[in-house]
């Protein structure tokens, strides 16, 4: 008898989770629900999504656009980066400078050109750094290339070098804490400890409005999408699979006549990028931006986040961050002081039991079950062939 596993197209579905056109269908599909749900549904309807869950579904998308930057460089390269909070809050305050320069003479202050912490201050002008900060273009260029510029220092500095392993981590882990002290300093002119907040509009809309939140979620959508659409590219393409090689044998890829350090470069540099357009898109959805954005141990979740999703997958990272994500929001509620115990917890449990996090979960599920239905199949078929002779 025919089972369900027998039909191919069901049979292979979790083994195609990682192919590009499943996922960004899966994206699609649910991007277009919550639309829906939220416009068309009034409140109070079991339908309905309201705007704080829009909110917070775009924030989840951010993280599972930064947790596919790290699995990108860790899954695929062996370069666990305790240092990718650094590329996401530098994202994240490049947008902040725009969006506090759209707040205009509506400050508290009501100056024009400076924003209130620099008037606060006893600022006469903007630094130099902030020049062009008004300006659309130069916000994205800045998106790309602050991360971006600062992997590529790095990743030159130490790859070039052939630091590896546990001392590159620590050097990552470095770098942000260095940074997470540089913003502090209110000297910085990035707000200090207070950041940058109390945005007003992005792009002449009202980032009160529930329509611009709706609209942000669907650019978070559209830009994970792309951000997918690159990483599956750049793992499927010639490069991909030297990067590949360099994380399983790194000296017989130099003994070969490749040069390792500069697709560690390349790949650093990529992935700091897409960390920086998740916290771009971060900033507007949350209202704000601090150094606290820098902290060493934001940069630690986020390598939780794709180990418990399935490291080296690209999918993986997205179901470890969102549901992961998920799993905090409910918990700190109930019990936030036990929350990192419960993460901890929880990291060391899918490290002993499920090397292969919840991805590889599914895949040996759908393995176990096809198998079992083979075995069926196969003493049914041998009946048919002996009744026919």
């Amino acid at each position: 008898m025919n089972t369900l596993f027998d039909s191919p197209n069901v049979k292979n579905i979790f083994k195609k989770m990682s192919s590009l056109h499943t996922v960004i269908a899966i994206l699609f599909i649910s991007t277009l629900y919550v639309t829906i749900c939220n416009l068309l549904f009034p409140e109070g309807s079991f339908l309905h999504v309201s705007n704080y869950t829009v909110s917070l579904l775009g924030k989840y998308l951010c993280y599972a656009l930064l947790a596919l930057a790290v699995d990108l460089v860790w899954g695929y390269c062996g370069i666990l980066s305790l240092g990718h909070g650094a590329f996401f809050a530098l994202g994240g305050y490049a947008m902040g400078m725009y969006l506090m320069r759209q707040i205009g003479d509506r400050g508290v202050y009501g100056n024009p050109e400076l924003p209130d912490f620099m008037v606060f201050l006893n600022w006469t002008e903007l630094p130099w750094y902030w020049a062009g900060s008004d300006n659309v273009l130069v916000m994205i260029l800045l998106v790309f290339a602050g991360p971006g510029l600062l992997a590529f220092i790095f990743g030159t500095l130490a790859f070039r070098s052939r630091v590896s392993g546990v001392y590159l981590s620590i050097m990552t882990q470095a770098m942000t804490y260095a940074l997470l002290l540089s913003f502090f300093r209110n000297e910085m002119g990035f707000g200090g400890n207070n950041g940058l907040t109390d945005f007003k509009e992005i792009f002449g809309f009202s980032l009160q409005s529930p329509d611009t939140k709706l609209a942000l979620f669907i650019a978070t959508a559209v830009m994970l999408a792309i951000g997918y659409a690159i990483s599956h590219f750049i793992v499927n393409s010639k490069m991909g699979r030297v990067v590949t090689a360099i994380r399983d044998a790194e000296n017989r890829v130099r003994f070969a006549g490749y040069k390792p350090e500069h697709y560690k470069v390349w790949i650093f540099v990529v992935s700091a990028m897409l960390a920086g357009v998740a916290g771009a898109l971060y900033v507007p959805q949350v209202g704000i931006i601090n150094p606290g954005e820098f902290s060493p141990l934001n940069s630690i979740e986020i390598v939780i986040w794709v180990a418990i999703g399935g490291r080296g997958t690209l999918y993986g990272a997205l179901i470890g961050a969102i549901v992961v994500s998920y799993a905090k929001t409910r918990f700190t509620a109930i019990m936030p002081e036990a929350w990192l115990f419960g993460l901890g917890g929880l990291f060391v449990l899918v490290t002993l039991l499920l090397p292969k996090g919840l991805a590889g979960l599914v895949m040996d599920l759908m393995d176990k079950v096809e198998s079992s239905a083979n075995k069926q199949a196969t003493p049914a078929k041998i009946e048919t062939t002996a009744e026919k002779k």
